[in-house]
């Protein structure tokens, strides 16, 4: 490799994960839309794929307004950054573990609502670290983890939920102990 990552470096992009997490979480579009070039894509697991600012855009006024008391209250935290510096000077590869810690508006109450991994392409445009690919890969079976080692673990079976108890509530059972 003819370039390393500096420490300024690495911590320009923790800071770039920190701005795009304040711009996703808050709803701040400039400040999340500063965090990518104009040609990276976006790769989330319930939006799936899509590429460029107004795409993004979208997506994003979707996760916000769409459901949005799923949104308020939500918190992004990445963490255990892996750092690689790709053969272009200026790019890197990027992995990281996310959670998503959720305030639940109705409820008044927080939760984990997801963990998973990203693995996204950085490149330095104008003296700034963007991102030109971000991938989230959110964790919601066992097969999405990215386990290195021998699966031994057996496959649990999937059950469909139980049907509704639809009787009416003086005919259901009070305490079922």
């Amino acid at each position: 490799m003819s370039w390393t990552l500096s420490a300024l470096d690495r911590l320009e992009i923790q800071e770039l994960y920190a701005r795009y997490a304040w711009g996703i979480d808050l709803a701040d579009l400039d400040m999340a839309l500063s965090t990518f070039t104009q040609d990276a894509s976006f790769d989330h697991l319930w939006q799936g794929k899509v590429e460029g600012h107004a795409a993004i855009t979208e997506n994003l006024k979707s996760l916000w307004y769409d459901r949005q008391h799923w949104w308020i209250g939500r918190h992004h935290l990445m963490n255990h950054f892996i750092m690689d510096p790709r053969e272009e000077e200026g790019e890197a590869d990027v992995r990281c573990f996310f959670q998503i810690i959720q305030w639940n508006a109705d409820y008044g109450t927080t939760f984990v609502m997801g963990i998973g991994t990203r693995d996204d392409r950085l490149v330095k445009r104008d003296g700034r670290w963007k991102y030109f690919r971000l991938h989230v890969n959110a964790w919601t079976t066992a097969d999405q983890v990215p386990w290195k080692s021998e699966r031994t673990m057996p496959e649990r079976p999937r059950h469909a939920a139980p049907p509704a108890d639809t009787r009416p509530f003086s005919e259901q059972t009070q305490d079922p102990w």
